[in-house]
């Protein structure tokens, strides 16, 4: 392990798989490249779900997604059955990395790391991520802070929309996006006091939700010699130059640790689990919808509703359990029966060819020992995620072509980036490579490089360096 290093830059590239940046694109991308010549780089396992939220929180908590009560970026509220919200800032609950090197006196600047939104106060500077409603509200610690970025690029880009027809529109704002964001990471790194700088940039998982069928020849709907057939390559490569502009400004002492939170792949289709629920008998309606219609805005008859789901890219199952739920028909002692009926009939579920879907299904508590907050009774992967889960019903089939939500070109993998190279003499002139290594591991491992014994309460362990 290399240890008691001066400073350290993490990269957070969202969505970013490693058979992508690791494949063919990696000989045009002359930074990325270096880090991965002369220095150690792998494959790290997600979490479950392997989505952004909770992702970088595990990462930077050192706990599973059960323990910090977070299961994606919406949440069912309580009991209820059609209220909803995002996940904050406020929902994590467990100390950060930074905050562990704030009590041996180092500081941090974080900037869009989700959910950092509204900024917690922290020793050193952030700026807050992509769930931040508008640049209109305060979005940085300290407060005094967005002035200065104001000055520096105008109005702040945290996200841009891209389930939009419009892929013009949405290349545009992307590239305009990153460009800030590098330029305000610059700035940072420039004139504010820090030993962890934290970097996370969207833009990556806006590009292969929005484009992953123009570049990807194995995607169904690829169509060879499209307008958009080398925009993986432009992006990473515009990002890889801001990204050597960033490391020359933070000087060769510096080591830098590259992650991805998730992979990204083609997406097959979506399917459309709430019809089927009705199908199989879990899910009732006074008036079966005749057109696509949003399951909230459906006529549910929930007295004889015993389950129904949430799309995404898992699905959440939740059952109708009388004393929970405000009109339960399942009675608490057959819940562990009707469970184990529903999950035995997803595990039968086939593709539209008639081959059977290689689905998973978990109850969070065999995956996280501890669960708590507002979780879902199942969590279910369509034929290891290469299908998303539809919500809407209404529909002529089960197998859907295209996301009903928008336009969406990938879904989410397991497989996640690791990069590390050492700053100064830390420096390898040769690549290693790391295996068997975890995102629950990122905790442990920034903790260890700044010669700081990780918290006992941290589940990960660190990655060997040396």
């Amino acid at each position: 392990m290399v240890r008691g290093l001066k400073r350290l830059l993490v990269l957070c590239l969202d969505s970013v798989p490693p058979a992508l940046l690791f494949g063919k694109l990696l000989e045009k991308l002359p930074n990325f490249r270096k880090i991965y010549e002369n220095g150690t780089h792998g494959v790290l396992r997600s979490c479950h779900p392997p989505i952004t939220v909770p992702a970088w929180m595990v990462m930077m908590t050192g706990k599973n997604p059960g323990r910090l009560g977070i299961y994606g970026f919406r949440h069912r509220r309580g009991s209820s059955y059609n209220e909803g919200y995002i996940v904050n800032s406020t929902h994590v609950k467990e100390p950060c990395v930074w905050d562990v090197l704030a009590e041996h006196g180092l500081k941090a600047c974080v900037v869009g790391l989700p959910p950092s939104y509204p900024p917690k106060t922290i020793h050193g500077n952030l700026v807050s991520c992509m769930i931040t409603p508008s640049a209109e509200k305060e979005y940085t610690y300290p407060l005094e802070l967005k002035r200065e970025i104001q000055r520096l690029v105008g109005e702040y880009t945290f996200d841009v929309p891209f389930r939009i027809e419009d892929r013009d529109g949405v290349k545009g704002h992307l590239f305009e996006m990153t460009e800030k964001r590098f330029k305000v990471a610059e700035y940072l790194a420039n004139n504010k006091s820090w030993d962890l700088f934290i970097l996370h940039e969207i833009g990556f998982d806006r590009l292969h939700h929005a484009f992953w069928k123009f570049f990807d020849e194995a995607h169904p709907k690829y169509v060879k010699g499209n307008k958009y057939e080398r925009i993986a390559e432009e992006y990473y490569s515009f990002v890889d130059e801001r990204v050597g502009s960033l490391l020359s400004a933070i000087g060769e002492e510096a080591s830098v640790l590259v992650l991805s939170d998730h992979g990204s792949k083609a997406m097959q289709g979506a399917f459309a689990i709430n019809q089927w629920l009705e199908q199989m008998g879990f899910v009732k309606f006074v008036k079966k919808p005749d057109s696509v219609t949003e399951f909230d805005k459906a006529e549910v008859d929930w007295s004889a509703t015993r389950a129904w789901g949430w799309g995404g890219y898992y699905a959440r199952i939740f059952f109708n359990v009388k004393g929970r739920e405000p009109q339960g028909v399942i009675p608490e002692q057959d819940l562990p029966a009707v469970k184990k009926e529903l999950k035995e009939k997803i595990m039968h579920i086939r593709d539209p060819t008639g081959r059977p879907m290689q689905n998973t299904v978990f109850e969070p508590e065999e995956i996280y020992g501890e669960a708590i907050g507002d979780k879902p009774d199942l969590m279910v992967y369509f034929n290891n995620l290469d299908w998303r889960s539809a919500g809407t019903v209404g529909h002529e089939t089960n197998y859907l072509s295209e996301n009903d939500t928008g336009p969406d070109d990938s879904v989410h993998s397991m497989d996640c980036v690791f990069m590390f190279r050492g700053g100064g003499g830390g420096r390898r002139r040769t690549s290693q490579e790391m295996k068997g290594g975890n995102i629950i591991d990122i905790g442990p491992t920034i903790l260890r490089l700044f010669d700081i014994r990780p918290p006992s309460e941290m589940e990960g362990r660190a990655i060997d360096l040396d």
